[in-house]
């Protein structure tokens, strides 16, 4: 899962890392493009080899390819159903509709709170893997101090705690596309050992399974690839805030078809390099040499940084709520402070500070990368990217769809359910 801010569930239509500079809120091709990038593209994608070893390269290469074109569709299906809503209200509204909005509009209150409360866990999730992430590499590369996953968790907490009381995200947003360079050269690194054993003669192609033998193998990796891809809850802030809007569903396509190959191609390469070595976060199989340490700190120090714009849309949601407790908000010497809903700074602290503990505990109970991002791809992420779109659309758009159509939501919806229900049963019971 990537740096996500879902913020934009709010309707925010910006991400910290590349905003408009031009045009108000409204942002250009190439900055929609980074922000696309930036928003499906993260941590989970150093997972991908693992999935391949557990599904083989073959099967691990067509369920990515699968999950990338089914989340480009379901994608679309958002906008359409985003697009009907706002046409039904004569658009008059300044502010674009969310997902949110979606759920109201099909379920009613019910309908809100249950689109909200998969976005809201699902990014819980997200910043869990940082954690467990951290922890891993970290305990790895210092594994004479007899420190485990879970030490390093907790000596994170202080860190991670004091960095989330920052409410200017700009000031972190650095440590961002840092931590994305660094994924990108540990992405490199395997490619090149890759290179280095085919050319060693150290590597047989007929030892790499192409298709696993156990019947949970594809589940899981696909569990894992839709971790990979999930960032749906950007995809309306995202479409609303471009200048040409007609011109987003082509942009789309054609960045999720290239992060779809990058992600076939690395997870083919990382397993290829290691076969049945390759471990759930695949950095923790570079050889112990400076360089590769270099860039499992890299990674380590970037994402400590960039856990607190994981955790910012978390913690708005909850200041949302806290606005609601009279209790809770902001006095001045005359009553209440001008600023309507102003919440307490000590009431901001606390929950703050209990949120990232709370994190930290989950992840301290995590057993591994993988299972984790498995788990969580085969229930949050399959049910916001797939049950939610294609029902939603089916509700809005369902009159005016043809056979067809409706026979493709039905089927999505089927097979969404379907897979959340076996991928969990069987992250749950071991592959």
């Amino acid at each position: 899962m990537a740096i996500k801010d879902l913020t934009a569930a709010n309707g925010d239509p910006s991400l910290p890392l590349i905003k408009s500079t031009t045009g108000g809120d409204r942002t250009s091709a190439l900055q929609t493009l980074g922000n696309i990038i930036v928003s499906i593209v993260g941590t989970g994608v150093l997972g991908l080899p693992y999935a391949f070893r557990i599904a083989g390269w073959f099967a691990g290469s067509i369920g990515v390819t699968i999950v990338g074109f089914a989340t480009y569709y379901c994608m679309l299906l958002l906008i359409q159903c985003r697009d009907k809503l706002e046409s039904e209200e004569g658009g008059e509204e300044e502010e674009s509709k969310t997902y949110g909005d979606l759920g109201f509009k099909c379920m009613g209150t019910k309908g809100r709170y249950l689109t909200e409360f998969l976005i809201f866990t699902a990014q819980c999730g997200g910043s869990v893997a940082y954690l467990v992430f951290i922890g891993r590499n970290l305990s790895s590369i210092f594994t004479s101090y007899g420190l485990s996953m879970v030490s390093f968790i907790l000596i994170l907490v202080p860190v991670e705690v004091g960095l989330s009381w920052i409410t200017s995200l700009s000031a972190l947003s650095p440590f961002s596309i840092f931590a994305d360079i660094c994924n990108i050269i540990a992405m490199c690194f395997v490619v090149k050992e890759n290179v280095e054993m085919v050319v060693e003669g150290d590597f047989s192609f007929s030892d790499r399974t192409a298709i696993s033998s156990t019947i949970g193998g594809l589940p899981f990796a696909g569990g894992v690839a839709v971790f990979c891809f999930e960032g749906f809850a950007m995809t309306l802030a995202l479409e609303s805030s471009m200048k040409d809007r007609e011109a987003f569903p082509k942009l789309l396509a054609k960045v999720l078809a290239g992060i779809t190959f990058v992600y076939v191609l690395f997870g083919f390469c990382g397993y290829m390099a290691y076969g049945d070595q390759t471990k759930d976060i695949i950095t923790l199989n570079l050889p112990n040499n400076w360089s590769a340490i270099a860039v499992q700190i890299g990674l380590c120090v970037g994402l400590t940084f960039t856990f607190p714009i994981m955790v910012h849309p978390l913690n708005e949601i909850i200041e949302q709520k806290l606005k609601r407790i009279d209790c809770l908000q902001r006095k001045h010497h005359h009553g209440y402070s001008n600023e309507t809903g102003s919440v307490s700074k000590y009431a901001i602290f606390m929950t703050r500070t209990l949120l990232v503990v709370g994190l930290a505990a989950i992840a301290s109970l995590v057993p591994g990368f993988g299972t984790f991002a498995s788990l969580v791809g085969s229930t949050l992420c399959a049910l916001i990217s797939f049950v939610l779109p294609a029902s939603y659309h089916l509700t809005l758009l369902g009159p005016s769809l043809n056979v067809w159509d409706k026979s493709v939501d039905v089927f999505i919806v089927i097979c969404g359910l379907l897979f959340a229900v076996y991928g969990t049963y069987n992250t749950v019971v071991g592959v």
